[in-house]
């Protein structure tokens, strides 16, 4: 896998030179590997645009049909107008392309184990978001929490006929791929041929604002077998068709740009402009009774203004029964400085406990070279979350020197419903050697500087109301 995964991002720093940054290649890859499959699992592709018609051509023949095969697929219906949308062909230099088209000729890529081909898609979206500044970066949750996230939740679509998995901000599609692997790693792939065709076909589901990681997404649950329904848009003014959903699995986009309103959705309760905000408030309506909800939130969306109102409301509807404070730097490299938490939830009964896990005091920033974020950093948190997805194990309160805290309702009513709890002494911010890094002290008071304008917004809004 790492083989493939290393031709083809070394490709990349070739096409460099030629204007081609790591996102746009990821993209241009995602059409041409489409292409190949399609042709390998017999996919229903016009024969004058199919992969046979590409590999046939070479010189100005190739990228003047190359545009042409773009411009006709972005046309057609079902899979093949979605992965297609809006694609624009960005490798111009016909040598490059040819040499491309070549190279993923070399791979008979449908005979490969699902695994296989998976994990090098997945390893080329990482070093495009790693490496690009313009690559998946925003778009993309590091695969060591999503993989925690997901064994704690274990989202099983054995449990009933019609349970459904989504992620309203999708990016690449991280979290589905790796609730659908969960599922074959618990099951080692022996399901029945009617279930495996009902949760490839009518499980996963996700959406997501931006055209081209919705591409990638779909282009990476094809890759993996699975045949999800991926909507381009945003989750907080069109919602997934009032559909219901048994398990939201997600990292919604962090700041505020582009929240300068207010939503006008009869389902939100408390009216704010907090991106965030409304992401929670749409998840407590996305959520069937009993679903659940995995979601990750920077640190202000847990105690700045609104949010008491917010969670005071989501407290009364749900068992908020876990928070996951995580270590600085946990999204380094592709958002350096993002304090943030993970909060678990189930709808349908009201919250009696918040246990919280903090694993940020006392604990070395995480960095891309010298330490890496890996499966060990959650090792004690799952071990102390229990086995009941729905966060009912048997728990014990660590006490004041312990990571694992009970809080009762009543402490968190006191607290307005603000859930920035802190016990531990975090030693490493009193060393002057242990101070964050320059960019995430940075982040940090930009962070806060949003939170500022939100509140000046919301107050001038109501000025102008009243004014009227």
């Amino acid at each position: 896998m790492s083989d493939i995964v290393n031709k083809l991002w070394g490709f990349c720093h070739t096409l460099r030179h030629d204007g081609v940054d790591y996102g746009d290649y990821i993209e241009q890859l995602t059409y041409l590997l489409f292409l190949k499959m399609g042709e390998e699992r017999g996919i229903d592709i016009p024969k004058k645009y199919n992969w046979n018609s590409l590999k046939e051509l070479s010189g100005t023949d190739l990228t003047d049909h190359y545009q042409e095969v773009l411009r006709k697929l972005r046309e057609e219906k079902g899979i093949l107008g979605k992965i297609f949308t809006q694609a624009m062909p960005r490798i111009n230099n016909p040598v490059n392309l040819k040499r491309l088209i070549n190279m993923i000729d070399e791979e008979d890529w449908s005979s490969m184990d699902v695994d296989v081909k998976g994990e090098a898609f997945e390893g080329l979206l990482e070093k495009s978001a790693s490496e690009g500044k313009k690559g998946a970066g925003q778009y993309f949750t590091p695969r060591p929490l999503i993989q925690s996230m997901v064994r704690v939740m274990k989202p099983d679509p054995r449990t009933k006929a019609d349970f459904t998995i989504a992620d309203p901000s999708c990016g690449t599609g991280g979290f589905l791929i790796a609730a659908y692997e969960w599922l074959m790693k618990e099951t080692k792939g022996a399901l029945d041929r009617d279930s495996i065709k009902r949760i490839k076909n009518k499980t996963y589901y996700g959406q997501e604002l931006v055209p081209r990681p919705a591409r990638l997404a779909m282009m990476n649950l094809f890759l993996h077998g699975v045949t999800s329904e991926i909507k381009i848009g945003d989750t907080i003014y069109e919602p997934f068709d009032g559909k219901k959903f048994d398990c939201i699995l997600t990292n919604p986009p962090f700041g505020t740009k582009g929240a300068n309103q207010a939503p006008e959705r009869e389902d939100f309760t408390i009216g704010t402009s907090n991106k965030q905000l409304n992401f929670v408030q749409h998840y407590l309506s996305a959520l069937k009774p009993g679903g659940r909800a995995a979601v990750v939130l920077p640190d202000n969306v847990l105690f700045e203004d609104k949010a008491g109102e917010v969670f005071k409301i989501l407290m009364q509807d749900c068992n908020l029964h876990t928070i996951l404070r995580l270590p600085r730097g946990t999204f380094t490299p592709y958002a350096q400085g993002v304090k943030a938490n993970v909060i678990f939830l189930q709808k349908g009964l009201p919250t009696e406990n918040v246990w919280i896990f903090d694993a940020r005091s006392n604990v070395e920033g995480i960095t891309k070279k010298d330490r890496p974020l890996t499966a060990k950093h959650f090792e004690e948190f799952e071990k102390c979350y229990g086995t009941d997805p729905n966060g009912q194990s048997k728990r014990k309160d660590l006490g004041e020197a312990g990571r694992f805290r009970k809080f009762h309702i009543k402490e968190v009513e006191k607290r307005d419903y603000k859930l920035d709890i802190t016990w531990l002494k975090d030693d490493s911010l009193e060393d002057a050697d242990s101070l964050p890094e320059p960019q995430e002290l940075a982040t940090e008071a930009i962070t806060e500087l949003e939170a500022v304008v939100d509140d000046l917004r919301e107050v001038l809004e109501l000025l102008e109301k009243n004014g009227e």
